[in-house]
């Protein structure tokens, strides 16, 4: 039954999001003992709950916000979304991202609709829920000035009653911490901040990021770690040089990975600067 309920949950989720197969471990995070020990702490809350709300009656004390909620803020690529795969995969849980542009509609009530849809297919399966990029639902809940702005407050009080009730984690990401709701904000659990990467951790996750089977010449790990990007552009970086490396039939040089990091910068429309790149090539 555990087996058709995970089934049918996972099919109801895709919709709304997609799954993710937690592959990384603590290994692959970097970030500082701070937030790797409140990180640690949620796994505990979640592992624990059965012991501490039935056991030793927590449950008839708290009456509400069972749930285990947490925020992950911070920039675009500083591991958020990595952070939750490896709860997930600590918990032996199934990720969903969910997509809120699929979730949040503009016509009144299907927004909660769709949110109530997630939370019971959740429920039934099991799964760690990761709203990602949790401002479009979750900003500064407006001021009434017609139906649709008391409808969309209705859905943020729709939405964190279900996140208190939810029987597993419910993770949300933002890179705005402060449009959101200070009220929103008092009814989560664990916030987690994740810091943009200093020059040492940026040389860590270059020495993480290229496996040991890459033909390697002379990479510089300390002039990589000048670049100024966060851990998901790095393995962008690394990744989009090993294809041109491979392409030429050569070892992984710092001239592919300049050209890399020219190409990933143009993205985000940036430009390197001289003190990025000195001495690379």
């Amino acid at each position: 039954a555990w087996a058709a309920g995970l089934a049918e949950a996972r099919v109801a989720l895709d919709e709304l999001g997609r799954r993710v197969e937690p592959r990384a471990g603590w290994d692959d995070l970097v970030l500082p003992e701070t937030q790797r020990a409140i990180l640690r702490e949620i796994v505990a809350h979640v592992r624990q709950r059965a012991t501490v709300y039935a056991e030793w009656g927590f449950e008839a004390v708290l009456r509400r916000g069972l749930g285990v909620t947490a925020l992950f803020a911070g920039g675009s690529g500083t591991g958020k979304t990595l952070a939750a795969e490896v709860i997930a995969g600590e918990l032996g849980l199934d990720l969903f991202v969910i997509d809120l542009s699929q979730v949040v509609s503009k016509y009144i009530g299907e927004t909660e609709k769709n949110l109530r849809r997630v939370f019971d297919a959740a429920e039934r399966g099991g799964a760690l829920l990761l709203f990602d990029e949790a401002d479009a639902l979750f900003g500064k809940r407006s001021e009434v000035k017609d139906s649709h702005d008391r409808y969309a407050n209705l859905e943020v009080s729709y939405l964190l009653m279900r996140m208190e009730s939810y029987r597993g984690l419910a993770i949300l990401t933002t890179n705005m911490k402060k449009a959101l709701d200070p009220a929103f904000l008092r009814r989560i659990r664990f916030v987690v901040e994740f810091p943009f990467p200093g020059t040492r951790e940026r040389a860590e996750i270059w020495r993480r990021v290229v496996p040991p089977g890459v033909p390697a010449e002379g990479l510089d790990v300390d002039r990589l770690a000048q670049l100024a990007v966060a851990g998901g552009s790095i393995r962008n970086i690394a990744l989009s040089a090993a294809f041109l490396a491979a392409d030429e039939g050569s070892p992984l040089r710092m001239r592919h990975l300049l050209a890399a990091a020219r190409t990933e910068y143009l993205k985000h429309e940036r430009s390197l600067t001289p003190a990025e790149v000195d001495g690379w090539v």
